[in-house]
């Protein structure tokens, strides 16, 4: 498939989506999907696409998503500084759920020098312009979609349109193949209504004393419940626990912040 020069018009933007959809789900095998990717990435106007878990892939391999085509260097320079959970692009897209223009990002979370120098090596190494689509899926590693052009070249904005559409398909069409599952046994870990109150009071900052005058029992039941909580999750501090609740979803920020 060439490369589009220009943005893609409303027919033909519904045309695309639906070849594009046609060789996402056709997709057999993990060469199947990075190829229909890189048609994906042709039709959108660029170069690049990455669609990635946010972990390291040495510490996972096989249940780690990656498929790219970015340059082998940047490739090799980015695994062996771990940057997969660190990388400033990585960490934006989980303030969103919609996709987003990498030159949005400095409005969206607070870079640091390393950030900078990240992203100014990701220039070095031939990498331009990007547009990310976030897939966080609760109790699974966090992800994303990303379609970028080459160092120099800018970014099809006309067409970003249609990135978002299909970066999430993409996404999910891996998920497919990899058939991801939640760890610890396929499921994410149940607490009772009793344990997630206490876990969701010692989120907000308060101890096992507080716990049980806020929840009328005792000190003691406190401390059984977040001690059962944390085993249920496999973890032995309350931080890790909060976390691991967070992360699968079984409390929320909104749970936290509320009064």
């Amino acid at each position: 498939m060439r490369r589009r020069s220009g943005p893609v018009s409303p027919m033909g933007m519904c045309i695309a989506f639906s070849r594009v959809l046609e060789f996402l789900t056709a997709a057999t095998g993990p060469d199947e999907l990075t190829d229909a990717l890189g048609r994906v990435a042709a039709e959108i106007g660029c170069d690049f696409f990455a669609l990635t878990h946010h972990a390291d892939v040495h510490s996972a391999p096989s249940s780690t998503i990656r498929l790219h085509n970015y340059p082998p260097r940047w490739v090799d320079y980015f695994d062996r500084n771990g940057l997969a959970t660190v990388d400033p692009i990585h960490r934006a897209s989980q303030r969103t759920v919609v996709g987003f223009a990498w030159r949005s990002v400095p409005g969206m979370i607070p870079l640091t020098s390393g950030d900078r120098r990240i992203l100014a090596l990701a220039t070095d190494h031939g990498i331009g312009e990007g547009f990310t689509i976030p897939a966080n899926v609760p109790g699974e590693v966090n992800g994303s979609c990303s379609f970028a052009t080459a160092a120099g070249r800018p970014l099809p904005v006309g067409n970003l349109a249609l990135a978002q559409l299909v970066g999430g398909f993409a996404f999910e069409a891996a998920r497919r193949l990899w058939r991801v599952r939640p760890a610890r046994g396929g499921t994410a870990a149940r607490l009772t209504d009793r344990q997630r109150d206490c876990l969701i009071w010692a989120a907000r900052g308060k101890g096992d004393w507080e716990i049980s005058r806020i929840l009328g029992i005792s000190e003691e039941t406190v401390a059984q419940h977040i001690r059962q909580a944390c085993e249920r999750y496999g973890v032995q501090k309350r931080t890790s626990l909060i976390i691991h609740a967070l992360f699968d979803g079984t409390i929320s920020f909104a749970d936290i912040a509320r009064r």
